[in-house]
């Protein structure tokens, strides 16, 4: 690899169980196995020398590549287009079902449409993040490298006559293999990744690859065909929900944050972190947008996983973790990787993540309000989970009022923060509701107790009068734009005095050509240096709170400048850089979510208004 790719020049595969990105230019630069959280085996995303990367690619003429997705699926097209001919890149991985296994594929199908074109192919693993050596033993049938944890088997497609001879395929310099075939008008070829296989390569025929790829696309097409989503932004709301579906670990239900780790807020800086595992909050925000469009299969997935979450807190007197790891374990110890440069200079590149240690009170109204939209649509837990459910809004009766790290998850130090003590308002409100609609046994006058004193400190101490607004935490006057959910969880009426001034100090303070900061680093210290991006994920929130407060003209038109930050695939990452390109791990799980939910109340809005 030559240069770092632009973040938004990838494209996402996976196969529910772990995930590869791969650039415009057709290198897979990210794949970890056997699951999300796993080591990388080819990780030049984050160093372009020693990650590791595959590459195929047109040689010997000059071409312009383009992206896209098969309509409908995660199937990923790679076009290269010369005066000579047209070549296409066909990046899948078949489905890995709901059984953890060390085995996953990934196909890379190469076809020439016009004309003829010569390829390379570049294979150079890197395991365990580059730290764990390998050999590598190949043969015009194929190579196999072997590291000490793991295998990675590449298996070339072509016909029966050989496009490939004994030259063509040679071992390098730098411990990888490369060969070159030319393809002319109608021919197929590439290669077959197998992780973990216990068979020998061997060379994989046309139909026998495109027999794979039928299958799986056949699959995401049914999967797609449960949605119930009409409205306006069909195209892209569609391709969010497979997005989250493509980052949900199919053994447990849980959805990562992003399948990628390292990879910077701000190029050159230091707020580099892993997004591998599974928050509680994403898990939350899930159910309600899968439930608004319809994948209550998927919902009821994250439920289970939230649920289990729950009940091991309880059977191990241990408090609920804010983030897991994708197989529901509680050690995410941060580690450094100092022989990686980082994405451009990035560094350091950091996995695993100490915040997993922080307190951080709105994971309880995350959880609660999850189980509470769930029961609106009929999926109600067992008894045993009730209970499960009591005992954590019991302990929150007697947590709340304290300082904590917050939902941004800083290092500077706990303080009270607002969104906090709103959201652990929303848990309260949640539980009350859900004893009184299932008619489970609750204290419901000490929960509505506890409630009432939530709202009233909030009101007294979370609004500054100073600024005529709603501000980060009880001891300074900055703005937040996670309070932004006010609103929309039934703190205020969007109508509210209090309400419309906080939204106009936001307007002054976070947002920036309809982008919106989360906060600002430099006036709240968050024990980290530098500064950082837009969030997109705030951006989408300040699209429903004007909405929801009249502004609906403002709302549209600040969504649709949205849409023109997506990548070229429609892809979000955590944030927008000010020269506008995506920053932060990619693709982000709360980008899209807020996508999704933002747009079906645009929809209700603008119907509404016909």
């Amino acid at each position: 690899m030559e240069s770092y790719p632009a973040v938004e020049d990838h494209g996402l595969i996976g196969d529910l169980q772990t995930a590869a990105l791969i650039t415009r230019n057709g290198t897979l630069d990210w794949f970890c196995a056997p699951r999300f959280d796993s080591p990388s085996i080819f990780g030049g995303l984050l160093d372009r020398q020693r990650g590791g990367y595959f590459e195929i690619s047109p040689v010997g003429v000059d071409y312009v590549s383009k992206q896209l997705y098969l309509p409908g699926t995660p199937i990923l097209i790679t076009r290269f287009l010369s005066a000579d001919g047209v070549g296409e890149l066909i990046d899948f991985m078949p489905v890995a079902g709901e059984v953890a296994t060390d085995q996953h594929c990934i196909v890379r199908m190469v076809r020439v449409v016009r004309g003829s074109m010569r390829f390379r192919v570049v294979c150079r693993p890197r395991f365990d993040y580059g730290r764990e050596a390998h050999t590598v033993d190949f043969s015009v049938d194929g190579a196999v490298f072997r590291s000490r944890h793991l295998s990675l088997t590449v298996n070339p497609v072509q016909h029966s006559e050989r496009l490939l001879d004994e030259g063509d395929l040679r071992a390098d310099e730098q411990d990888g293999i490369t060969f070159t075939g030319v393809l002319h008008e109608g021919d197929t070829g590439g290669a077959v990744l197998y992780t973990a296989s216990p068979e020998p390569p061997r060379v994989t025929s046309p139909a026998e690859v495109t027999e794979m790829y039928e299958r799986t696309r056949d699959h995401w097409r049914r999967w797609l065909d449960c949605s119930r989503y009409t409205g306006r932004w069909r195209e892209v709301v569609e391709r969010s929900a497979m997005t989250l579906k493509l980052m949900t670990y199919a053994p447990t239900g849980g959805l990562v944050a992003a399948p990628t780790a390292g990879l910077p807020e701000q190029v050159g800086g230091q707020r580099n972190w892993d997004y591998r595992y599974t928050w509680i909050r994403d898990a939350s925000f899930s159910v309600q947008a899968l439930l608004g469009l319809g994948f209550t299969a998927e919902a009821q997935g994250y439920l289970d996983w939230l649920t289990q979450r729950i009940r091991d807190a309880d059977e191990s007197g241990k408090s609920v973790q804010i983030m897991y790891r994708v197989d529901g374990s509680r050690d995410l110890s941060e580690e450094l990787l100092p022989h990686l440069e980082g994405y451009r200079g990035s560094a350091p590149v950091r996995i695993g993540n100490e915040a997993a240690r922080q307190l951080q009170l709105d994971i309880y109204g995350d959880a609660l309000n999850c189980l509470h939209l769930a029961g609106l649509e009929g999926l109600r837990g067992s008894h045993e989970e009730w209970c499960n459910v009591t005992r954590v809004i019991d302990w929150l009766c007697e947590h709340w009022d304290q300082p904590e790290d917050g939902i941004w998850e800083t290092r500077g130090g706990r303080q009270d923060f607002t969104f906090g003590r709103l959201m652990s308002w929303v848990a309260f409100d949640r539980a009350v509701r859900l004893s009184h609609d299932l008619g489970r046994p609750a204290d419901v006058v000490r929960w509505t107790a506890a409630q009432n004193a939530v709202y009233n400190q909030i009101m007294e101490r979370g609004f500054h009068r100073g600024r005529g607004a709603f501000v980060q935490h009880y001891a300074t006057d900055i703005l937040d734009a996670s309070l932004l959910a006010m609103p929309t969880v039934g703190f205020v009426a969007p109508s509210d005095p209090m309400w419309q001034s906080t939204l106009r100090a936001m307007d002054r303070d976070l947002v920036k050509d309809s982008l919106v900061y989360r906060y600002d680093p430099q006036a709240s210290p968050d024990g980290m240096p530098g500064s950082e991006g837009t969030f997109t994920m705030c951006t989408f929130w300040y699209v429903q709170a004007l909405a929801e407060s009249g502004r609906l003209d403002d709302a549209r038109l600040t969504f649709e400048k949205m849409l023109t930050y997506s990548s070229p695939l429609g892809l979000y990452s955590e944030e927008v850089a000010p020269s506008g390109e995506q920053v932060g791990n990619f693709p982000q799980a709360f980008s899209h979510l807020a996508l999704i939910t933002t747009a079906t109340l645009l929809d209700r809005l603008l119907d509404a208004t016909r």
